[in-house]
C-alpha cells in the first residue's frame, strides 16, 4: 500500500505531507493576522540559499572560499611558528653537550613537536571560518539543502550535523549522533562519520599537497573534503541496501532555521579557541608520545644509519602491503604511527627529515621532491588513504562506546582499511592510465 501511495505523490509519504502541513500554515497565518508581511532580507536570503538549484552550488563555494582563506590568511602565522620550532632545535644542539640528548630535544621534541603545531593556524583559522557561518545561520540551511540528497541516499537528515562537527574532530562528531532517534540511522551515521575529513587529516594534506601539487595544492585539500562527504553518502547507501540491519527507509528530518544574525568577534572568537584548544591539548599528549617513539625507532641503535634503524625496519616490513600504492618504507611507518593520531603522520616525516636551518616544513617538502617520495598521483594517492583508513584510537574508543558493540567497531576499521586501498589503487590506476607517474 504504501508503495503505490508513494508511486502517486511521485515521494515518500512523510516528507511530501510534512511539506503539505507547512504550506497550509503558510496559507492560514497571513488570513489570521492583520497587514501583509512585508519581504524581509531574511526572506531574500532565504530564496537564493534555500533554493533547489543553487542551494547545492551556494554551499560548495562557500566551502571553496572557507579553504582559500584558511590557507592564505595563516600561511605567514605557520611561517613564524615553523622558523621559531627550526631556531630551537639549532639552539638545542648548540647548548646540549651530549649528542644523544640532543638529538632528543632537537629532533624529537623540538623537531617532531613543531612539525605538527606548524598547521596550528591553518586549524584555527578553518574553526574561525566555521564559526562564523554556523552563528550567522547559514549552516542549518545547508543542514536543510542537502537533507533532500542524504535522504534518498540512505543518510537521516540529522546525520549532517554530526558529519559537518567531523569535519572539526570525528570523536564529537560520533557524539553528536544522541541526537538521532533512530538506533539503526544513528549506527549508520557513526559508521561513516570516521570519512569525513577531521582536522587532524589538514596538516597532511598541506604537508604533502604543498610539496607535490605546486599552486594546486588548495584544490587537492579542497578535494579530499569532497571526496570523504561522496565516499560517505557512496558507503551509507551501499550499508543501507546489503546489510539486512539497515535496510529499510530512514525517517524525515524537521528543522526549525534559525534568524540570520550577524556574528560578533567576540563569539567567533570563543567557538574557535573551544574546538582549536583540543588540537593543542591532543598535541601536548597523544601527538608528543606517538613522535617520541618515532624519533627513538629512527635514531636506534644509536649511531646507525636511517636505513639501519628499528623505525627503518618496521617499515620494510610493512613496505610490501603499501608499494603497489607507490608508498616507500617511510609512507608506511608514517601511516602506521597515524593511527595513534594523524598529526603523527607529519610528525613522523618531520622526524625523519627534520635537518634544522631554515623553514623545517620547507625543508621536508624538498626532500620528497628531491628524492621523488611521493608524485602528484602518488601524493594524492597518499592523502586519500590518509582521509579513508582506520580512524584514530581515540575515535575507535568512541565508537565502541556509543555502538557497545566490538562488531560494529571492528566493522568500521575494516571496511576503513580496504576501502582506503581501494581508493589509493584506483587513484593510481586513472592516474597513470592518462599519462601521469
Amino acid at each position: 500500500m504504501s508503495v503505490k501511495v508513494k508511486e502517486v505523490l511521485g515521494e515518500d509519504p512523510e516528507v511530501f505531507f510534512a511539506e503539505k502541513r507547512y504550506e497550509l500554515i503558510a496559507e492560514i497565518v497571513p488570513r489570521v493576522l492583520r497587514g501583509a508581511k512585508p519581504l524581509t532580507l531574511s526572506d531574500l536570503l532565504d530564496r537564493v540559499f534555500l533554493n533547489k538549484y543553487l542551494g547545492i552550488p551556494i554551499f560548495l563555494a562557500f566551502w571553496w572560499a572557507l579553504f582559500r582563506f584558511t590557507f592564505d590568511v595563516s600561511a605567514p602565522f605557520s611561517d613564524i611558528i615553523d622558523m621559531f620550532f627550526s631556531s630551537l632545535g639549532e639552539i638545542s644542539y648548540s647548548v646540549i653537550g651530549d649528542e644523544h640528548i640532543a638529538s632528543f630535544v632537537a629532533d624529537g621534541i623540538f623537531g617532531g613537536l613543531g612539525g605538527v603545531l606548524v598547521f596550528l593556524p591553518p586549524i584555527f583559522f578553518m574553526f574561525f571560518g566555521l564559526s562564523i557561518l554556523e552563528d550567522s545561520g547559514y549552516l542549518a540551511r545547508a543542514a536543510f539543502v542537502v537533507d533532500k540528497i542524504m535522504y534518498k541516499l540512505g543518510l537521516h537528515g540529522r546525520s549532517f550535523i554530526p558529519m559537518l562537527i567531523g569535519f572539526g574532530c570525528n570523536i564529537p562528531g560520533v557524539m553528536a549522533t544522541r541526537t538521532i532517534d533512530s538506533e539503526k540511522d544513528r549506527i549508520l551515521t557513526i559508521l561513516v562519520n570516521p570519512l569525513m575529513s577531521c582536522s587532524a587529516r589538514l596538516p597532511v594534506y598541506i604537508l604533502i599537497g604543498g610539496a607535490v601539487l605546486g599552486s594546486y595544492a588548495a584544490a587537492g585539500t579542497y578535494a579530499m573534503y569532497i571526496l570523504g562527504i561522496v565516499l560517505a553518502v557512496l558507503m551509507a547507501l551501499l550499508f543501507r541496501r546489503t546489510i539486512p540491519y539497515f535496510k529499510g527507509k530512514s525517517s524525515p528530518f524537521i528543522l526549525e532555521l534559525p534568524m540570520y544574525l550577524m556574528p560578533t568577534l567576540k563569539s567567533t572568537l570563543i567557538h574557535m579557541w573551544e574546538r582549536g584548544v583540543l588540537f593543542l591539548k591532543k598535541a601536548g599528549t597523544i601527538i608528543l608520545a606517538g613522535i617520541i617513539v618515532v624519533w627513538f625507532l629512527s635514531s636506534h641503535p644509536w649511531g646507525a644509519s636511517l636505513e639501519e634503524t628499528y623505525l627503518a625496519m618496521l617499515g620494510h616490513v610493512l613496505e610490501p602491503i603499501f608499494r603497489p600504492l607507490g608508498f616507500d618504507w617511510r609512507g608506511a611507518v608514517a601511516l602506521a604511527f597515524g593511527f595513534i593520531a594523524k598529526e603523527i603522520v607529519v610528525g613522523s616525516f618531520a622526524v625523519i627529515f627534520g635537518m634544522g636551518g631554515e623553514s623545517e616544513i620547507e625543508e621536508i617538502q624538498k626532500v620528497i621532491r628531491s628524492e621523488g617520495i611521493f608524485t602528484p598521483v602518488t601524493g594524492l594517492a597518499f592523502m586519500a588513504f590518509t582521509l579513508i583508513y582506520i580512524p584514530c584510537v581515540a575515535t575507535v574508543g568512541i565508537i565502541y562506546r556509543e555502538t557497545n558493540s566490538w562488531k560494529w567497531t571492528i566493522f568500521t576499521v575494516l571496511y576503513g582499511l580496504m576501502l582506503a586501498y581501494a581508493v589509493s589503487l584506483l587513484i593510481i590506476a586513472v592516474g597513470h592510465g592518462l599519462g601521469y607517474m
